[in-house]
């Protein structure tokens, strides 16, 4: 395996991108060897809040494969993946994260997360953005919808 030499890289990518004028973190895909996918943190310069290493780096290698899932991959990540993030990296169906820095490490640096898996926790109305659930006779339409379909794409 090449996680040292793939995970050296990530966190090159990262450096980089700072030098550069974006965020400190930077992400690659690997299958079968082959990195299908990069990323750098492009928030601030791209005014996209969901433009994080990991995301950017899924976005790359799904349009690299035409593929919207990464089965058999690995995600080398300069830092351990946001909730945002570690969320992408299940849709994806990644086999396996491998990081070097941690979330501590992040939150030092003024990337602190915890407030998000704090959140988590609460109920709905008492998060600091309160969600409420309303009912829609309607609601349940587009699952319907979906579950008489033939030709579907499973996810």
């Amino acid at each position: 395996m090449n996680d040292k030499k793939y995970l050296q890289e990530a966190v090159a990518m990262a450096a980089a991108n700072v030098t550069n004028g974006g965020g400190p973190f930077g992400a690659l895909i690997v299958r079968n060897g082959e990195v299908i996918g990069r990323g750098v943190n492009h928030v601030a310069c791209d005014n996209d809040p969901t433009a994080h290493a990991e995301v950017m780096a899924i976005r790359d290698a799904c349009k690299n494969i035409g593929k919207f899932r990464l089965d058999g991959c690995v995600i080398y990540t300069s830092c351990e993946p946001c909730p945002m993030c570690l969320g992408a990296i299940y849709w994806a169906h990644i086999e396996r994260i491998v990081f070097a820095a941690t979330k501590g490490d992040a939150a030092k640096a003024g990337f602190d997360d915890s407030f998000i898996y704090d959140e988590f926790s609460l109920a709905h109305e008492q998060r600091s953005i309160p969600m409420q659930k309303m009912v829609l006779r309607e609601a349940a339409e587009p699952f319907e919808q979906w579950l008489k379909l033939e030709n579907k794409t499973e996810y």
